[in-house]
């Protein structure tokens, strides 16, 4: 180890006091007052020490200026040869020295070619080190909360810019019932996710609404019905009633009183068993609306109607105008069922004498058929239009009831009939010009006519 292996060689076998200036001697030594050569190696906040074989301290002259060596047991020195021996070796001791300062003690082996066994032992206060790592915490803690502040500075606008829109549509939906569907959401927000969101519950609302409307007109409608079909089999019942009445006051012993009665008696129980049939009809269309369907041919199944329906109109003038080989697929009672409906109904409003009734069937493009059933009654008027096909409704109540006993089903079974076939029914009217129903029916394929 050079000059100061020679150093510490003597130094520790020599008497105290004895000078330990090897021949070679120069700078970096001081000469004391005595004339002794000592080195300056150290700070004033380390300390160094040897360990010798015995492991017994022994503090060097040279370190008078720094702190005084911590001095370990006897067992943690001979742990620390051991961690030496085996490479197991930890990073550092903390101790206290005689003064009660705390050092951070690290050990490094000083054998030699001369037999020595000693353990160094270096030091250095731990006040310093951790007046640094505080003030390295601190200047984090510093700088986190000023990052902190500046952040919450610069993103609080954005913060209630993002919180104010999802504040009023909580508010909105709180206000929101049955009674208030519809509210709407703003969709210009300016912010796309808020936005969107926006727009599904405003079409979310939308669905709501309709679908409360509906349920509002259903249960209107089926009111209305019920009100309407009671009424309907109130009127025959109470006639029958009163007839009943009559022959047990003693009409039944009079031919023609009896005759009469039950001449009336039969007329409302039929009337009243067609108004149940159409009211059964109704029911299955509403239930179940599929119908056994095959191919028709349209013109053939109407000439096929002719003569009943000729029997039907009476003295009324019936022209019949059919495009040939028209072809569907249709359920054949079901479509007898609308033309015969239609046609009662042009019967009803036209005068028994000079009633004309007009029966047409042509191709429309995109392979639809038209039936065109047109009267020349007195029309209908305007108001009246949107609601012809209501069930029981009657726009001349009391003559159409009185005259021919009808209820105000036919053409709403007919509507039924029709849409269940995939089509369309709608009605063109003029007062005073008649009334001409038009239905349009999904073809097959229309053949051309031969010449």
């Amino acid at each position: 180890m050079g000059e100061n292996s020679w150093i510490f060689r003597n130094r520790f076998k020599n008497e105290p006091g004895t000078a330990l200036v090897p021949p070679s001697a120069s700078p970096p030594y001081d000469t004391s007052e005595a004339g002794e050569r000592r080195p300056f190696l150290f700070l004033p906040d380390t300390s160094i020490a040897l360990i010798n074989a015995e492991n017994e301290l022994i503090n060097p002259s040279f370190n008078e200026s720094g702190l005084p060596a911590p001095q370990l047991t006897s067992e943690q020195y001979s742990k620390i040869r051991k961690e030496w021996d085996t490479r197991n070796i930890r990073a550092y001791q903390i101790a206290h020295d005689q003064n009660g300062t705390e050092q951070l003690l690290v050990f490094r082996p000083a054998d030699g070619p001369r037999g020595w066994d000693l353990l160094i032992q270096m030091g250095i206060s731990t006040a310093p080190l951790k007046a640094i790592a505080w003030r390295q915490l601190t200047i984090f803690i510093s700088l986190s909360l000023i990052a902190l502040g500046a952040g919450l500075m610069l993103y609080l606008s954005i913060l209630r810019k993002t919180l104010t829109p999802l504040n009023q549509m909580v508010k909105t939906v709180e206000e929101l019932d049955a009674g208030k569907l519809d509210r709407r959401f703003d969709t210009s927000l300016g912010q796309s996710e808020i936005d969107r969101l926006a727009e599904s519950f405003n079409g979310m609302l939308e669905r709501l609404e309709a679908s409360f409307e509906n349920e509002r007109e259903a249960r209107e409608h089926m009111q209305r019905f019920i009100a309407d079909a009671s009424h309907e089999l109130r009127t025959p019942l109470t006639s029958i009633h009163g007839f009943l009445e009559v022959l047990l006051r003693g009409a039944a012993e009079k031919p023609e009183q009896l005759n009469a009665a039950l001449g009336s008696m039969l007329g409302e129980a039929k009337r009243m068993k067609k108004l149940v049939e159409d009211l059964l009809i109704l029911a299955k269309l509403d239930r179940t609306p599929a119908v056994s369907r095959s191919e028709t041919s349209l013109d053939t199944l109407i000439e096929e109607m002719e003569p009943q329906l000729r029997m039907l109109a009476g003295e009324r003038k019936v022209i019949f105008s059919l495009a040939p080989h028209i072809r569907a697929m249709t359920d054949r009672d079901g479509i007898k069922q609308v033309i015969l409906n239609l046609f009662h109904n042009a019967v009803q409003h036209t005068d028994p004498g000079l009633g004309t009734i007009h029966i047409s069937l042509s191709v429309l493009a995109g392979n639809w058929a038209e039936l065109r059933v047109k009267d020349n009654g007195p029309g209908i008027t305007p108001e009246h239009l949107p609601h012809v096909f209501e069930r029981f409704y009657r726009s001349e109540v009391s003559r159409v009831r009185n005259r021919q006993g009808g209820a105000g089903l036919g053409l709403a079974i007919t509507q039924s009939i029709v849409e269940v076939h995939g089509g369309q029914i709608e009605v063109d009217s003029t007062p005073g010009d008649g009334a001409a129903f038009i239905v349009k029916l999904p073809i097959l394929a229309a053949d051309a006519p031969s010449h």
